[in-house]
């Protein structure tokens, strides 16, 4: 036993000056405290760089009661405890603070709420615990799974994923060996894929394939690899539904995807100029692809993930009424469309990963393209991107804010750039090679 007390951590009345960009409340000194707002007066356990919030000893008239029981538990929410309005001007002040860092002047328009009936995804970390598998989510700033029953920012269709996982975790040894079990509610049912595992021996495969009946799965995967596909697990409304391929990408919600969607085309029929070639970098599975192709523009998708592309074939051939899609599997980070190809077009619409579209911005900016629209759920790496056209030439007309992810640090955007440019006539759309 040590002769050496343990000291005990000191406890400090703070006040929060700011609201930081990850929800956190923020001293003047740039102390980071999770759970307090700009105001407050609150006592704080002091650490390095972050703080733990003891009590608040006087509230800010913005605090509400936040609905969900693992709330400041869970990592995934950073700001249920906030008003409605000053949590709109918060997720608006992320996008402008990006910009102005950038030093880019524009219409920011206002946050436009996407969060429709919840998030159709969600990813569930599977660990053994006591003996038993339990099904949840990460602590912030933390490997330490808070166990849910339901997560209630969810459709309610995925409120049984916690169950779910815990079951099929049986079979791969109860979460022993780490697991991630990606969610996603379709128009069918629920898509599962499971990664963390790996290869599966066949006798293990049976029991997942009956476990998929029993739970009425639409399709179960393993690392992408279909285990069985009971129904194609259909998302999107309309012209845009298709199946996308296990885990492929997918936007947080229905009403974000129909929002963002809207964005483009909104975009597109502006102008005096005729939109008639488009586009469409970084499709994914393509919704906005098929949203330009059903109102009859001739449309170039291009994605690196092949499976994502088959599913944009796939959704086109099977439906009626489109304009003329061609599809291309290219990396674009390394190999971006290049003048010839850009210059054939009326318009581009890029829609990158967080890490932006560095590589064909630059290509963009030096093509004859008039209309370019920039979806981005990254606003740093969107600023960059944005500067990189406007040093060749383009005007950043607007940027609309689009709060899919709500609660959370994350937003998404939408930016219209226009270039005033002479194109020559008679210039069609080439073809892939």
């Amino acid at each position: 036993m040590s002769d050496v007390a343990e000291e005990s951590p000191v406890e400090e009345t703070l006040t929060i000056a700011r609201l930081g960009a990850r929800g956190d409340g923020l001293t003047e000194g740039g102390l980071a405290v999770p759970g307090a707002l700009p105001g407050e007066r609150v006592r704080v356990r002091r650490g390095d760089r972050v703080g733990t919030l003891v009590a608040v000893e006087e509230a800010s008239p913005e605090r509400i009661a936040p609905f969900c029981p693992y709330f400041s538990a869970c990592g995934g929410c950073a700001v249920q405890h906030l008003a409605p309005g000053p949590y709109a001007a918060w997720k608006r002040g992320i996008v402008a603070g990006a910009l102005a860092q950038a030093r880019i002047e524009t219409d920011l328009r206002p946050l436009l709420d996407a969060r429709g009936a919840g998030r159709r995804r969600i990813t569930l970390h599977v660990r053994e615990i006591e003996g038993r598998a339990e099904a949840g989510l990460m602590a912030a700033r933390s490997h330490a799974l808070v166990a849910i029953d339901h997560c209630p920012i969810t459709v309610p269709a995925l409120y049984r994923a916690p169950a779910v996982a815990q079951a099929l975790a049986a079979p791969l040894g109860h979460g022993r060996k780490p697991l991630d079990v990606a969610a996603t509610a379709t128009v069918t049912g629920l898509d599962i894929d499971i990664r963390g595992h790996g290869t599966v021996s066949e006798g293990v495969r049976g029991v997942l394939t009956r476990l998929a009946g029993e739970l009425d799965l639409a399709r179960l995967s393993i690392h992408g690899d279909v285990v069985v596909e009971r129904r194609p697990p259909a998302v999107g409304e309309g012209p845009t539904r298709r199946v996308p391929p296990p885990g492929g990408f997918l936007q947080a919600t229905q009403a974000g995807e129909a929002a963002l969607t809207a964005l483009v085309l909104e975009a597109m029929d502006e102008g005096k100029a005729k939109v008639r070639r488009v586009g469409d970098l970084f499709c994914g599975s393509g919704p906005f692809a098929l949203a330009l192709a059903a109102g009859g523009r001739e449309v170039h998708a291009v994605e690196g993930e092949a499976a994502a592309i088959t599913s944009l074939t796939r959704a086109y051939r099977a439906g009626a009424g489109f304009a003329r899609i061609t599809a291309e599997a290219r990396d674009l980070f390394r190999r971006p469309l290049l003048g010839p190809e850009l210059d054939a077009l009326d318009a581009v619409v890029f829609d990158p990963p967080r890490a932006g579209a560095e590589a064909q911005a630059r290509r963009i900016a030096e093509s004859k393209v008039p209309l370019v629209v920039g979806v981005a759920c990254d606003p740093g790496t969107f600023a960059r991107d944005a500067a990189t056209l406007i040093a060749g030439g383009y005007q950043l007309e607007r940027v609309t804010p689009v709060d899919q992810f709500a609660w959370s640090a994350h937003v998404e955007l939408v930016g219209v750039f226009r270039k005033a440019v002479r194109k020559p006539a008679g210039r069609t759309l080439r073809r892939p090679r």
